[in-house]
């Protein structure tokens, strides 16, 4: 995706170290974004995802041809992380010093990506605002009335799609908003900057998605369908429609493969560990042959069961592309882009793409850049941390 078209939350960050986020703009406040010169940007970016499992890293160069330099992952405590919320920044921040001087990565340059349930992205309309300076705080309102976060309690940024007047001579402005509470920044930003990293964005991972999975669609091309990226992580589903260019609407939603070893560990009656064991084998294929070590009947018991959880996710997908098409401007879905660790399990997406009813493609996080000279196992799980190092 193309950035400087998109919402960066990063526009609201302090530039000196890691920085605090700020609150949303006061209503009478111009909103205005720093304008950086283009030898501002950092050569070679680390992308951070840090997730309720692992932390996720990249080292992206985007000096000309973009090279993903380095990949790497590491498990992370229970208790640290929950929901896409830092649970232990004391903790957190021990970790990310810990994995960053294991995989020597260079501090100076991170971009944090983060997803919750308390972020939100919407376009929306504002009419009858003629003066840019009340322009905030009428956007701030209106994602007020559609995400209920308190303007008090957040962080915001827009970007203004478009604008005309009617018939009547009022002015309609076309806009896509983020909108995050600013006590969850604060607790990454507490993390990060305890590990003594200099966090240069933080970007919301729907969008470091769409950055990874497509390059961004030419000005003077005419959008034909709404691009859809899904990535299915352990904890978490990210969900995001953009138009090639702009993300117009995005979500978390609370499912992810953990939901498949809980409910396999029911099904089977095993500990939720032997549990994520036979998930690491299990096969939703026609045909498929019991994993080792697991007799025909619990296989006739588990599949069931995790068809059955696949429905929740289906259905939430469902939803959301339901909502966003209900919304003006909206376009038609023509594919999904889909990726995240959980896509490895055989016949999954097969049987999302049966229940969606919408042709669905498992993406290659390497396809815009060059890879690392070693490719690690699962890189679906690493589409949002190369997102997050380049930067177009």
């Amino acid at each position: 995706m193309d950035l400087k078209q998109e919402i960066k939350l990063s526009d609201l960050l302090g530039r000196k170290g890691g920085g605090e986020a700020k609150a949303a703009r006061p209503a009478k406040q111009k909103a205005s974004k720093p304008k950086k010169k283009a030898s501002q940007t950092p050569k070679e970016l680390v992308g951070l995802e840090v997730g309720t499992s692992q932390i996720a890293a990249s080292l992206v160069s985007n000096n000309g041809e973009k090279k993903v330099l380095k990949l790497y992952r590491e498990p992370l405590p229970a208790g640290i992380m929950s929901g896409g919320e830092v649970r232990d920044p004391v903790a957190l921040g021990a970790a990310l010093a810990s994995f960053f001087e294991k995989y020597d990565l260079p501090k100076k340059s991170v971009r944090l990506g983060v997803a919750n349930t308390r972020v939100g992205v919407r376009q929306i309309e504002i009419a009858g605002v003629e003066d840019d300076d009340q322009l905030a705080n009428a956007i701030g309102f209106r994602a007020n009335e559609l995400l209920s976060i308190p303007i008090d309690e957040a962080v915001m940024d827009y970007h203004v799609l478009g604008a005309e007047r009617d018939e009547a001579g009022i002015l309609n402005r076309s806009v896509v908003v983020a909108i995050a509470y600013r006590e969850s920044l604060d607790r990454y930003l507490t993390a990060t900057d305890a590990a003594g990293l200099h966090v240069v964005g933080v970007d919301l991972e729907a969008f470091a998605l769409l950055r990874a999975l497509t390059a961004p669609r030419p000005l003077d091309e005419p959008p034909r369908a709404a691009l859809v990226a899904v990535c299915v992580g352990h904890e978490r589903t990210t969900l995001a429609v953009s138009d090639g260019r702009v993300c117009s609407f995005a979500r978390v939603i609370d499912w992810g493969g953990a939901n498949l070893t809980n409910v396999l560990s029911r099904a089977l009656k095993v500990s939720p560990v032997e549990a994520e064991k036979v998930k690491r084998q299990l096969s939703l294929e026609p045909g498929a042959e019991a994993p080792e070590g697991l007799d025909p009947a619990q296989l006739s018991d588990g599949v069931p069961a995790v068809r059955s959880e696949i429905q929740s996710l289906v259905r939430e997908l469902l939803s959301s592309l339901r909502f966003y098409q209900s919304q003006p401007g909206s376009l038609d879905i023509g594919e999904i882009l889909v990726s995240g660790g959980t896509t490895s399990i055989p016949g999954f997406v097969a049987d999302l793409e049966s229940e969606l009813g919408v042709k669905m493609i498992v993406a290659d996080p390497l396809s815009r850049v060059t890879g690392p000279d070693e490719t690690p196992e699962q890189l679906g799980s690493f589409a949002v941390a190369i997102g997050l190092g380049i930067e177009d």
